[in-house]
């Protein structure tokens, strides 16, 4: 990957970014709580099987809609960077799916 892929950062405030990438954390953090609270009551209650939901990890067209869906969440985000207005109230509802 070469600093030419990136070139929509280029005049982004590092100070906008750096709270983008906190931002983005905390929420990866909350759902893989969540995600693994789920896993974990449905294991126990015999709902899951946790070796099929491994194979489906790996499953082509699982992997596919995934892969749309992350483009999707991207792209939402990366308009949080491209707007201009009060920096104090990014667009946090275009961030949500």
């Amino acid at each position: 990957m070469s600093g030419a892929d990136h070139q929509y950062l280029r005049d982004v405030e590092p100070d906008r970014l750096a709270g983008l990438i906190f931002e983005l954390a905390a929420q990866l953090h909350a759902e893989r709580q969540r995600r693994m609270a789920l896993e974990e009551v449905l294991a126990r209650r015999g709902l899951l099987d946790r070796e099929q939901v491994e194979a489906l990890a790996g499953d082509a067209g699982f992997l596919a809609d995934a892969q749309a869906g992350l483009d999707a969440s991207l792209r939402r985000l990366l308009r949080i960077l491209e707007e201009a207005g009060d920096p104090r109230g990014p667009l946090r509802n275009e961030a949500l799916p």
